[in-house]
């Protein structure tokens, strides 16, 4: 489970002395430990390892915003403890699909579906992020999607 791996980074960061590993390790289990206490009120059940998938992928979009942001105003030092951040928390995320492999993907749903326009986009939207959510940015996929559908 990715729970563990990441548990047994920040362990093995720890012994190593690698402040910097360390201290991004923890914002990682704490990202994941606050999402679990949101999850206490609700009534939906998500797999543990697609918790911490969307935790994470969360985590690097905001991480991009932020590079963004400071190499926008000069602060490439920011900048640059926000990118090894990244590199942190991508070493637990699954790999991501290519363009290539998310049309072909959208195409084999749409073929399954019978979808033929935009009335059915929720519906291919909704398959897509079920076989493939982990893999994908569905920010970029749901342009794809338009894209096949029109």
């Amino acid at each position: 489970m990715l729970r563990d791996d990441i548990k047994a980074a920040t362990i093995a960061a720890m012994k190593a002395g690698d402040k910097e590993r360390t201290a991004a390790l923890r914002l990682i289990g704490a990202k994941i430990k606050d999402r679990d206490i949101e999850l206490r009120t609700s009534s939906k059940e998500i797999p543990d390892d697609d918790l911490v998938v969307e935790v994470l992928q969360k985590m690097v979009k905001q991480r991009n915003d932020s590079i963004k942001m400071y190499e926008d105003g000069g602060r490439q030092e920011l900048a640059d403890k926000e990118k090894a951040e990244v590199a942190v928390i991508e070493e637990f995320l699954p790999a991501m699909m290519n363009e290539d492999e998310t049309r072909a993907a959208i195409e084999a749903i749409k073929a399954e579906l019978g979808a033929d326009g935009m009335k059915d986009m929720g519906r291919v939207m909704g398959e897509l992020k079920a076989r493939h959510g982990s893999q994908l940015d569905m920010g970029k996929a749901s342009g794809l999607v338009k894209a096949a559908l029109s």
